[in-house]
């Protein structure tokens, strides 16, 4: 097969597994460090110094696919790597090129002028150098306009325009860690030259969104938005804010610009979980990555493209459109969503009322441990009618509701009583993971145990969420806090004071 796409192997650089080494730079060398996972130095990629802003020179690195045909206009991607590395380190970190060589398109890679680090507001406010003493400390000028790495990226696109056949409808910038803090930074003051803006491992602080009085600072409008948040990602150094304060309000932040529908669709793709909103301006695609330490993941642009960027374009008149994508993005068909507490489900990406509130009931061990107990387990019971609804199955509870026949499609009977563990399945005794429950006349079993054992679903479970889905999916905490809110009447705030950082 001929491949579009196709993987160079590398020389694995073992000894250096920590960070980016200079010597990876025109060699074969590949590195894996932190969940990192870099690709051989790419072939084409070429390196460029010039003026483009301010009288100063920067550098920067240019990838143009071997299909380029300047007879065709060709969207352009702006790749910010994260502090202190380098354009072409933010080459090999992500998949860029590969998609670049696929797609036909143009990425340019800049490197931030000074220290490598980014010229991004607020980064270093009341920052206490004895948490990272190596870290050079940017030193940002309050005016935009001032500012050299945003007229540098602003040169950097035009000159861009004028060497190659660019589509100006088409342009799009992604950042990782503290490039995403300049993506976003650049997207708040210039984003209106662009068609989509995406990041990752940087979300920026919310005093830098928002005003004390919760006014939204902003001076470009709409953009059709990315934000990947690695599960363990962290907080900068010195900061005492709550991560999730910041993701979420993040997330606010381009949901109030690009006016979007708060329900969003759910999907979760093994260690993906995608949220996918619908806005009237433009659209948001949030991502939370489980197990993801701080950084990116390998196959990010190519989401970031597939998902999102390869139907996204800016009208002259500065309207956003959305159409088909590589990928379409939908919620998962079959899925429910569960929480302690609650009497709200997520089902197939709509919020379902339940007759009873769920609750996260503890088996406990109690003998042979010197009088004291255990738990062995924690599950998650909700009203098996509910249960019942779902899977489509004859529900008959007895007259005083204690016990209950289930009748499922495949004709399958079952039995359940208030405190037993035990269910009946046609003349068979099978044990749940805890006991049946009774509470308001309902019995409730666990979600876990139903949906497991007599559908071989696939069940996942994190920060007090249980998402159910017929496919390989792992929950990840920031989508359980999403779910969360959805669940309890919090999916937007109504004003954005008090915000609590």
């Amino acid at each position: 097969m001929n491949f579009k796409v196709k993987l160079r192997a590398g020389t694995p650089d073992d000894n250096n597994r920590t960070y980016l080494p200079e010597a990876i730079k025109g060699s074969d060398m590949v590195v894996n460090e932190n969940g990192n996972n870099s690709q051989p130095y790419p072939e084409r990629l070429k390196e460029c110094h010039g003026v483009i802003a301010d009288g100063l020179e920067d550098t920067w690195y240019e990838y143009v696919p071997a299909s380029y045909d300047p007879a065709k206009k060709v969207p352009l991607v702006i790749g910010n790597h994260g502090g202190l590395m380098t354009g072409w380190g933010h080459a090999i970190y992500t998949s860029w090129t590969l998609v670049a060589d696929r797609e036909g398109f143009i990425v340019v890679f800049p490197d931030a002028h000074s220290l490598r680090m980014w010229a991004v507001k607020g980064v270093f406010d009341n920052f206490d150098p004895a948490t990272a003493p190596d870290l050079p400390i940017q030193t940002v000028p309050d005016n935009m306009k001032d500012n050299h790495d945003m007229n540098y990226l602003l040169g950097l696109i035009e000159k861009m325009k004028e060497k190659y056949s660019i589509d100006e409808g088409r342009i799009f910038m992604q950042g990782m860690s503290m490039g995403n803090l300049m993506t976003s930074q650049f997207a708040r003051y210039y984003g209106n030259i662009l068609a989509g803006a995406a990041g990752s491992g940087g979300p920026t602080r919310p005093d830098m969104l928002f005003d004390e009085d919760g006014t939204i600072k902003n001076e470009a409008g709409h953009l059709a938005v990315w934000q990947s948040r690695p599960e363990k990602n962290g907080t900068p150094p010195g900061k005492q804010y709550s991560e999730y304060i910041v993701n979420k309000y993040n997330r606010f932040y381009w949901m109030k610009l690009n006016e979007c529908d708060p329900t969003p669709q759910i999907s979760i793709i093994g260690e993906d979980n995608f949220a996918f909103y619908q806005g009237k301006k433009a659209d948001l695609v949030y991502l939370d990555i489980k197990n993801r330490d701080h950084g990116q993941t390998l196959d990010e642009a190519f989401l970031y493209w597939d998902y999102l960027f390869s139907g996204t374009r800016r009208e002259p008149d500065g309207t956003i459109i959305h159409t088909d994508t590589l990928i379409p993005r939908k919620g998962d068909k079959f899925a429910i969503a569960l929480t302690d507490g609650c009497n709200k489900a997520w089902l197939d990406n709509n919020i379902k009322e339940m007759s009873s509130s769920t609750i996260l009931w503890q088996k406990l061990k109690y003998h042979g441990l010197d009088g004291g107990q255990r738990v062995r387990g924690e599950y998650l019971c909700v009203p098996l009618s509910f249960l019942c609804e779902v899977f489509g199955a004859k529900y008959e509870p007895s007259a005083n509701t204690l016990s209950a026949v289930v009748t499922l499609k495949d004709s399958r009977k079952l039995q359940f009583a208030r405190g037993s563990i035990g269910c009946v399945i046609d003349d068979d005794l099978r044990s749940m993971y805890c006991e049946a429950l009774h509470r308001d006349g309902e019995l409730l079993v666990s979600a876990e145990w139903f949906c497991r054992y007599l559908f071989n679903l696939q069940v996942s479970a994190c920060n007090g969420v249980v998402y159910i889905t017929d496919h390989f999916a792992e929950l990840s905490t920031f989508m359980a806090d999403l779910i969360k809110d959805l669940l309890n009447d919090r999916a937007f705030p109504n004003d954005f004071k008090n915000i609590g950082i």
